[in-house]
């Protein structure tokens, strides 16, 4: 027997889209929602994360609009230090859970599912029950198009052979022997998150072997601070960007430009990176990676044996039993395709800002709650999307600003930006006093810049278009 539901919105997914989405349409409508979720808590892939993960970028850019989830502090201790909070793993689950009982389900308009495996088509069975459930809704909300894959769900796509001492991150806290040898496959956040614990765990750096197929460009946290108190260096940092784009020659003259003026950071100073995935770093753990030496960069790797490293191409470099290899190869988010945010009884949340997928899937829901027609909100949520390569950060770029200029067309999301704590900097710029001459002199650098920004970014996407690089 098929148990029948009726609802305005099937939101598939608790994760944190799925979460911040729910949390403004609820607050801005009066809409009824039903969530349906594979996991038993809310929170997405976060169920499945790494015991020492924590966020990249200040909790006060992160979870619903409607509740806090920084702790108001700065950290006085470890790699992080005099930056605000980074909310852990466990805080984050933590804090969706009472947003979930707290405030979603006490509107009285929220029905949640977990553990429930969606199958398409309004239709929904619980993993333990064994019941069947069919929903009727005037919209279905996909939060499951961003996939997100996280290392202890993840299948390498390289060949382990037999006797290889291979585990996910996920294992790492769990070890009772130290191995002759850590070695850490995966350049990437993940990777760069592996290092960071063993270095913290007291392993000595000559301990540890990384293994990056490609280095990528980070982003320098202190220019991703909210507030006031940092206005310098994260408002500044923006008009750094866009003056760096306006005067460059070239592409690669551009990425120079954006590092020297602290917008960009990389691991090696002699190695190019050409990959850009967002990751964001303390100065502090930069340098706390520049102390691991044996970095290999052969490419992709190909197969593991007992005695050796096979890489795409045919290199190889030398292992043992006795090495323990961990997986931090894992993509974070998977963004298989670009698709309309607004179809006719769809929506699928997308960033429609660079770096906050939580902050878009709020934006889409207001937009959602306050607009008309399929084509003026797909007018003001055009999708920004998520860079790969190193000249993917032009296309995200330009889009983004796109989208902010549009947006500031419109007083009444002006409005709802500053108000919106997910935005972070609206409020700030619109604290900004006329006599407050250093502060007022950034913001002009950023208007004069911009326009000549955006159209050299133009330029260089036409360029990299051109020659297959995009």
């Amino acid at each position: 027997m098929t148990i029948e539901l009726q609802t305005d919105y099937l939101i598939v997914g608790s994760g944190a889209v799925g979460m911040a989405f729910a949390d403004t349409l609820v607050d801005e409508t009066d809409a009824d929602v039903v969530i349906v979720d594979r996991f038993a808590k809310p929170g997405g892939h976060w169920n499945s994360a790494y015991p020492f993960v924590t966020l990249h970028q200040p909790s006060q850019f992160y979870g619903v609009a409607s509740r806090e989830l920084s702790q108001g502090v700065r950290d006085q201790v470890g790699l992080n230090t005099g930056l605000n909070d980074l909310a852990s793993g466990q805080e984050v689950l933590a804090y969706f859970d009472h947003v979930m009982r707290h405030t979603l389900l006490p509107s009285g308009r929220v029905r949640y599912f977990p553990m429930c495996d969606y199958a398409g088509s309004g239709n929904f069975r619980h993993k333990l029950t064994g019941e069947d459930f069919h929903v009727e809704a005037q919209t279905l909300v996909d939060c499951t198009h961003l996939n997100t894959s996280v290392p202890s769900t993840h299948t390498p796509s390289f060949e382990i052979e037999d006797g290889v001492r291979f585990m996910a991150l996920n294992e790492l806290p769990k070890l009772t022997e130290p191995p002759a040898q850590f070695v850490v496959v995966g350049g990437g956040k993940t990777g760069i998150d592996a290092i960071l614990w063993l270095l913290e765990m007291r392993v000595d750096p000559d301990r540890i072997t990384w293994i990056v197929s490609r280095d990528g460009w980070m982003l320098n946290r202190k220019n991703t601070q909210p507030g006031l108190d940092f206005f310098e260096h994260t408002i500044g940092a923006q008009a750094a960007q866009f003056e760096s784009i306006a005067e460059a020659d070239s592409i690669e003259d551009m990425f120079d430009r954006l590092e020297a003026s602290g917008y960009f950071v990389r691991l090696d100073p002699d190695v190019r990176p050409t990959m850009f995935h967002g990751a964001t770093i303390s100065e502090l753990e930069l340098d706390a990676l520049r102390a691991v030496k044996d970095v290999v960069r052969m490419g992709r790797v190909e197969r593991l044996t007992a005695d050796e490293v096979v890489f795409v191409g045919g290199a190889t470099v030398p292992s043992s039993p006795d090495h323990l290899f961990i997986d931090c190869s894992a993509s974070a988010i998977m963004e298989e395709n670009i698709k309309p945010v607004f179809e006719p009884g769809v929506i699928t949340p997308q960033t429609v800002r660079s770096y906050q997928p939580v902050f878009s899937a709020s934006f889409i829901a207001h937009v959602e709650a306050t607009r008309e027609t399929l084509d003026e909100k797909n007018a003001l949520c055009p999708v920004v999307p998520l860079p790969n390569a190193d000249v993917d950060y032009l296309r995200l770029t330009l889009a983004s600003m796109v989208n902010q200029f549009t947006w500031s067309q419109d007083g009444e999301l002006r409005r709802w930006l500053r108000g919106n704590r997910l935005d972070g900097f609206s409020e700030a710029v619109s604290q900004v006093g006329k006599d407050d001459e250093e502060k007022v002199a950034i913001l002009n650098r950023i208007g004069e810049a911009s326009f000549p920004a955006a159209a050299k970014l133009q330029e260089f996407i036409d360029q990299a278009t051109a020659d297959g690089r995009l």
